[in-house]
């Protein structure tokens, strides 16, 4: 696996951390099991893809990045698609999140 490869994986892995979140919110606790079942699948395969992302990545970096991504995209889905603010500070800070990710990506 190329370190490109585990950008990517990484990517999927932060993605995936988005789902999991989501998957926590409509699982509604324990009201739908079913939910609860397949957001811990999710949380599995985003651990998994981290897990493969740490061979070839800084630790520090990729686990950054991956919560990130997991922050900024929840963050994002919530006002998308749950009626979160979508004031002009808290989209500014979601900018902050993500020039933060990828300056950890692309600076030395």
């Amino acid at each position: 696996m190329t370190p490109t490869n585990s950008w990517l994986l990484l990517v999927v892995a932060g993605l995936l951390e988005v789902a999991f979140a989501l998957g926590l919110k409509t699982a509604n606790g324990l009201q739908r099991p079913w939910m609860l079942a397949g957001t811990l699948l999710v949380l599995a395969g985003s651990l998994g893809l981290l897990t493969l992302a740490l061979r070839h990545l800084p630790v520090g970096t990729a686990y950054a990045v991956w919560t990130g991504i997991g922050a900024a995209g929840t963050a994002l889905a919530g006002v998308l698609w749950m009626g979160d603010s979508a004031s002009i500070g808290r989209l500014a800070c979601l900018g902050l999140i993500l020039g933060g990710v990828m300056g950890l990506r692309w600076l030395p």
